[in-house]
């Protein structure tokens, strides 16, 4: 290729925005500063958590080498950001101890015992070693991937422990979807015919509180192995409805 062909291509390449600089771990491009992206772990401490109903956080949780990591399942407990979000979209890193079982739920309030007994729980899990059925990315005990053909088992993209996933989460009353690393897992809408009676026919069905917030704290579990967390980036929307 000509020396000003490749410029030419180069320069279109750029006006469209193709080449872009990826942000070090823990930290916003300018260009998801002005998409109002907002770091919930800024990679040196805890600020902006706590323990659920609490106001400090137990030592399993540790901040090393810049990742937020659950260190000790039986002195941590679950954790919840110290803002509450409506509509939103949630990326973040994390990776699995072998057999940990994790989860990140939304909407939580505090009028329930546990964070889930009033938000729904994305699962995290190394799909591999631990125990639990429901797999990881699934929206639990309401919604699964499809069934892939060449497996004739649930969808599953997910990278085994040790190894970084990429989770990216939509939370709307316009629709809901979770993707994991990069594949499209489930859509749903809350509140919807559909998932009102799902969740009638889980164990959630009892607990008059579950999913019926607008708006709610985050939460990371932390009671079942190692997990580790990093570039937790979230952004309000506004939705259409």
């Amino acid at each position: 290729m000509k020396r000003h062909t490749l410029l030419a291509f180069a320069v279109a390449t750029l006006s469209l925005g193709l080449v872009t600089t990826r942000a070090a771990d823990n930290e916003l491009t300018d260009a998801e500063k002005a998409a109002g992206w907002k770091l919930l772990f800024d990679g040196k401490s805890l600020n902006g958590w706590s323990n659920f109903k609490k106001k400090d956080i137990k030592p399993g949780w540790q901040v090393k080498d810049g990742l937020l990591v659950c260190v000790d399942p039986h002195n941590a407990g679950d954790i919840v950001t110290a803002e509450k979000f409506g509509a939103f979209e949630l990326q973040i890193d994390f990776k699995m101890g072998k057999g940990a079982n994790s989860g990140i739920i939304y909407h939580v309030t505090e009028e329930g015992g546990a964070v889930w007994a009033t938000g729904p729980e994305i699962q995290l899990e190394d799909n591999e070693f631990a125990a639990d059925a429901q797999k990881c990315g699934w929206l639990y005990a309401l919604y699964q991937p499809s069934t892939d053909a060449k497996t004739g088992k649930p969808l599953d993209t997910t990278k085994p422990a040790g190894e970084w996933n990429h989770l990216r989460v939509v939370i709307s009353p316009d629709g809901s979807l979770h993707e994991m690393n990069g594949t499209k897992y489930v859509e749903y809408v809350i509140g919807s015919e559909d998932f009102n009676n799902r969740v009638k026919k889980s164990k959630f069905g009892t607990m008059p509180k579950f999913a019926k917030a607008d708006a709610g704290f985050l939460a990371l579990q932390g009671d079942h192995g190692e997990v580790t967390f990093k570039n937790i980036k979230i952004r309000a929307l506004e939705p259409k409805k």
